[in-house]
């Protein structure tokens, strides 16, 4: 099946021609799946999509965030809290673990918020995520679960701590730049993007010209992100920039369009031949593909143009 769908195939970073020919790596992108504030309950679509994951038997499945519905006032209790995650891990993180397939996370601003009043959730993301630390090459991981990245196929990941609105803090652009000292191409995963992509969503981004440069110097060739509810797979200035669509309630329209779009997880295939192929997976059953055609051609805001991924020349 994998083989049958329409994929775009995207040059990686020329950082990739001087190191170690890329073996095939399979990643899967998740997103976005809570529902209502406290809600234990989950969208029968996310417990079709983990399936469809276990049958596609990734190498690693991201979570780009917003996997509990936190960050309400007044603050849910400790219990509400720690039943969302129980509840989170029973529908996704089990299932993923028995068959065997790793899973990493980074937090969104209703799982971990780092806004004040939101403490205690924050201090319970992290419990919750340190006692299920995938064994992994990490190359940083004193914040893990928040910043933290590690080496997986010939490809650096790195998670970025990013549930507040504007550039990121504690000196992550800094830690960014010394992965590049590996020579391998590096992915971003965060839950705010860098630049908007959804329509009532256009100030909700990291948005720091700085970061771009960061990426731009120092081999970053893909940026994952969530909270925006919509699928687009992006270029701009040399990096690429795939914002995931929701698996939860509350899908959005793309910036200048006038649908939703569609619920669904995207596929990464990274290959040793210097080129990754991206495919978004729909509702209901995730075995169809969303044609980049029916797409917009770009997502043009004052922040940034961003160019669909399969209109840029190799």
């Amino acid at each position: 099946m994998r083989n049958r769908l329409k994929t775009l195939r995207v040059t990686l970073s020329v950082f990739l021609l001087s190191c170690n020919p890329l073996l095939a790596l399979d990643v899967v992108v998740i997103s976005d799946l809570n529902g209502s504030y406290g809600s234990t309950r989950y969208s029968e679509r996310v417990g079709a999509a983990i399936s469809r994951i276990i049958e596609l038997d990734p190498d690693l499945v991201i979570s780009t965030g917003d996997m509990v519905a936190g960050q309400r006032k007044p603050v849910l209790s400790e219990n509400e809290v720690l039943a969302m995650w129980r509840s989170f891990h029973a529908q996704v993180s089990d299932p993923l673990q028995k068959a065997g397939i790793p899973f990493v996370v980074t937090p969104g601003n209703h799982d971990a918020s780092a806004y004040g009043g939101f403490e205690r959730e924050r201090e319970i993301f992290e419990l919750e995520w340190k006692a299920r630390k995938p064994r992994l090459n990490y190359l940083d991981d004193a914040d893990f679960p928040f910043f933290y990245a590690f080496e997986l196929g010939g490809v650096v990941f790195a998670s970025l701590d990013a549930t507040t609105l504007g550039p990121l803090s504690g000196g992550q652009n800094e830690r960014i730049a010394r992965l590049s000292e590996g020579r391998k191409p590096i992915v971003t995963f965060s839950h705010l993007p860098l630049w908007p992509f959804a329509q009532q969503r256009e100030k909700e981004i990291i948005g720091d010209p700085l970061l771009e440069s960061v990426y731009q110097a120092n081999g970053v060739v893909l940026h994952l992100s969530g909270h925006h509810h919509a699928y687009f797979p992006g270029w701009k200035n040399g990096v690429a920039y795939i914002s995931q669509a929701c698996l939860g309630g509350g899908s959005r329209m793309l910036i200048g369009e006038q649908k939703r779009s569609e619920h669904s997880f995207t596929q990464l295939t990274f290959a040793p031949d210097s080129t990754f192929s991206v495919t978004a997976l729909k509702a209901p059953n995730f075995l169809e593909a969303i044609e980049n055609e029916t797409l917009p051609s770009q997502i043009r805001s004052p922040k940034a143009v961003l160019q669909r991924l399969d209109l840029i020349s190799p």
